[in-house]
């Protein structure tokens, strides 16, 4: 071992741009593999978080107009769904998480000497966790008390709050709105939100569905929104959503346009499927960059032989057996192949601590090496290192010995 250090480090010495390139080579590759599957899950991660600022999974329902005609009903008949029937969806519908009601309107809110128009929506308290409306600290969302003694408590979009009270806490605090007296039982922490189906929470306020009904005298519900048990089950919890409401307000169950729905849960699969693709492919280009580092090893090992044929000869001579020839020149790649791994990774992992200061995390998430990511670069790495020195390795130990001293 101590014979094959020496020899390593002695052909370094004569030979250092030689085996800059080499290294540099594997460097390369390995940054490259590296960070395209680092930057590739941060991506997929930050879509996966935006996309959830509407909702963890969820579908929304918004009942419309019927366009097939059924039981001696024509088309075009408008469908209006009361909070009994969402109690019955709740009831009889299997494989539902929660489910909310939604009533929508645009109230006055009065504070002090300001005035402002405010979007509000009356909602159930399972409104708040299924739309990942999360309180700052100090305050909550609307909660099961609230609805059931109709309580005039308020929930405000981060936005909005600051709007209205500046950098003062907003919790607490009475205002009236829509008329009467509200509290404010907390403001949403700021969150990522890429979609919306009204308008962006942060500029919202959430108030007890009971509350609204009887601020504002509203019947029907705008729209519902509810969460299957498991994505994969989310077609089968819609129909069976859509067939207890066609049961109750006589409409086909296999007309759509009565009832639409907006599935959440197709957007998360699409972004899994994809970003699986996505990163597969990454993985396979970074993986050729790789291994075009390790035909270079390779060449660079030929040329090693090359040079060393009459000292090969001369080992050989004296007793070195064929393995141990092999050996040596395997160990020298390997250990070449090590070197600028190692070297990769540490500029790999420099690069993905560093790109999250930049401020771009918005954009392109955080990139992230994962453990699959490492052990993947390292089997590829080694792979190569094999692969570029057995051929010059066998070549060197298949030499005759007095062929070579000649050389």
């Amino acid at each position: 071992m101590s014979d094959i250090l020496r020899q390593l480090i002695r052909d370094v010495r004569s030979q250092k741009l030689r085996t800059f390139l080499t290294v540099f080579g594997i460097v390369w590759g390995t940054v490259a593999v590296t960070l395209l599957l680092a930057f590739g899950r941060g991506l997929h991660k930050q879509m996966i978080k935006n996309s959830a600022g509407l909702g963890d999974r969820i579908a929304i329902a918004w009942p419309a107009l019927t366009s097939i005609p059924f039981e001696g009903l024509g088309r075009g008949r408008r469908i209006r769904v009361r909070e009994e029937h969402i109690e019955a969806v709740r009831r009889q519908t299997p494989g539902i998480v929660a489910i909310s009601s939604e009533y929508n309107e645009t109230l006055k809110l009065h504070y002090g000497m300001k005035t402002v128009a405010v979007d509000v929506s009356g909602v159930d308290s399972s409104f708040g966790a299924m739309r990942n409306l999360i309180p700052e600290a100090g305050g909550r969302f609307i909660n099961p008390i609230d609805v059931r003694e109709n309580r005039r408590a308020l929930f405000l979009g981060d936005k909005i709050a600051k709007d209205i009270f500046g950098k003062s806490p907003a919790v607490g605090k009475t205002v009236i709105f829509g008329g009467s007296p509200f509290l404010i039982v907390g403001v949403l922490q700021e969150k990522v939100q890429n979609s919306s189906y009204n308008s962006r929470d942060e500029g919202r306020a959430y108030m007890p569905g009971t509350t609204f009904r009887a601020l504002t005298g509203a019947k029907y519900v705008n729209n519902f929104i509810y969460q299957p048990v498991s994505p994969s089950e989310s077609e089968s919890v819609t129909a069976a959503v859509r067939a207890t409401l066609a049961r109750a307000l006589r409409f086909d169950p296999k007309d759509k346009e009565a009832l639409s729905v907006w599935d959440t849960a197709e957007q998360f699969k699409f972004l899994d499927v994809f970003f699986l693709s996505f990163r597969l492919f990454l993985g396979i280009v970074g993986c050729f960059t790789l291994i075009v580092g390790g035909i270079g090893v390779s060449n660079i090992m030929n040329v090693v032989v090359e040079e060393r044929t009459k000292e090969i000869g001369i080992k050989m001579a004296l007793g070195a057996r064929q393995r141990w020839i092999m050996r040596q020149f395997l160990f020298e790649t390997i250990l070449i192949t090590a070197l600028g791994g190692a070297i990769g990774f540490a500029i790999s992992f420099a690069i993905c601590f560093a790109v999250p200061k930049l401020g771009a995390t918005e954009f392109v998430g955080d990139p992230e090496i994962s453990l699959s990511v490492a052990a993947l670069t390292a089997l590829v790495l080694g792979a190569t290192g094999l692969l570029a020195g057995y051929f010059p390795a066998r070549e060197a130990s298949r030499l005759d010995p007095v062929v070579a001293m000649k050389l």
